[in-house]
């Protein structure tokens, strides 16, 4: 499997759909040198400031992959960014999901550490403390989707004085990003696509509002189905999910007897993300083969959830059929 990007994030979340028992489940760690977050106390904010910066010499538009030159004399000690190509899409916001492609390099050297365009897969990454370097939270936050970012990160909002030897960055190193961004995603998220008929009157019936808040599930005064279940409620038109791939969610848990709520992202108003492997094989199963974009309700039986080791404090009794209701909105 081809890794990703060292821009990963660690998902939060998703605690209660964690694998019992099970330690094989693959790192979101990428073995590559991107720009995620060092080990170090935060410093104060930069400066924003427009240079100097290095030019854009061939890839000049949006999603082409960009050549850059050589930094030329010092670089700022601040944070240079330029928006070489303005979108017209949502804003980023500080804490929000971002799809981007990306190109990093060394002032000093122009040697590139990481791109995303190889790869031919975009990073998906929170713009959190923590998450990745805070040259990107603060150069990204309140820019639109479509936009592309030049812009430099000094050791300060970068890697610090440790440097990243993995990638070959010094600590002194500045580095230099161009960033296209595709897509941003927040709380407020939600399936994006056709709604598909809901005529099993066997099945749970999940609402359908795409406005950021948690759908209804009615379930009904039936027996629970002894298979997994796993159908569009809304049908997407982005890639399909693989079993091997890491998704980006909203998500809504109940139990089938009783229909009590146990988990929820809407009342966390905080996104998750996670590995396929790295979860019940219910959910494994369920979002397999369907498309980003996507609504899909998964009906989880016993054998295919918790069984008799629900996950303590869940709420969850021993051998409950579990429903869920989850918004695919990316793959990572």
């Amino acid at each position: 499997m081809r890794r990703r990007s060292l821009l990963i994030a660690v998902p939060a979340g998703m605690v209660t759909l964690a694998a019992c028992g099970d330690d094989s489940g693959s790192s979101n760690a990428g073995d590559t040198a991107s720009p995620s977050a060092p080990a170090t106390s935060a410093p104060p904010p930069p400066k924003i400031v427009d240079g100097p910066l290095p030019a854009i010499t061939a890839g000049t538009q949006f999603g082409e992959k960009p050549t850059v030159a050589k930094g030329s004399g010092e670089p700022s000690k601040q944070l240079a960014v330029k928006t070489v190509v303005a979108g017209s899409g949502r804003t980023v916001a500080e804490n929000d999901f971002v799809m981007a492609n990306y190109l990093g390099q060394i002032w000093s050297s122009a040697k590139v550490f990481d791109n995303s365009y190889d790869r031919k897969t975009p990073l998906v990454i929170q713009l959190a403390p923590g998450s990745i370097i805070d040259g990107w939270r603060y150069a990204l936050t309140g820019k639109k989707t479509g936009s592309r970012v030049l812009f430099s990160v000094p050791p300060t909002w970068g890697y610090g004085e440790q440097g990243n030897e993995q990638a070959g960055i010094k600590g002194s190193d500045t580095l230099v990003f161009v960033v296209d961004l595709q897509e941003t995603f927040n709380a407020r998220s939600s399936a994006k696509g056709k709604e598909v008929p809901q005529d099993d009157a066997a099945l749970p019936e999940v609402g359908t509002n795409t406005d950021g808040k948690a759908p209804s599930i009615e379930v009904p005064d039936a027996a629970a189905p002894k298979k997994l279940v796993a159908k569009y409620v809304i049908e997407g038109d982005g890639a399909e999910v693989g079993a091997q791939d890491s998704v980006l969610v909203q998500y809504k848990g109940v139990v089938w007897d009783g229909g009590k709520e146990f988990d929820s992202t809407y009342g966390r108003k905080q996104l998750t993300s996670f590995s396929l492997q790295q979860v019940v094989k219910g959910w494994s199963q369920g979002l397999t083969g369907k498309k980003v974009g996507s609504r899909v309700l998964i009906v989880i039986p016993p054998d295919l959830g918790y069984g008799e080791n629900p996950p303590p404090g869940s709420g969850i009794e021993k051998d409950s059929t579990l429903v869920f209701s989850v918004d695919i909105l990316a793959k990572m």
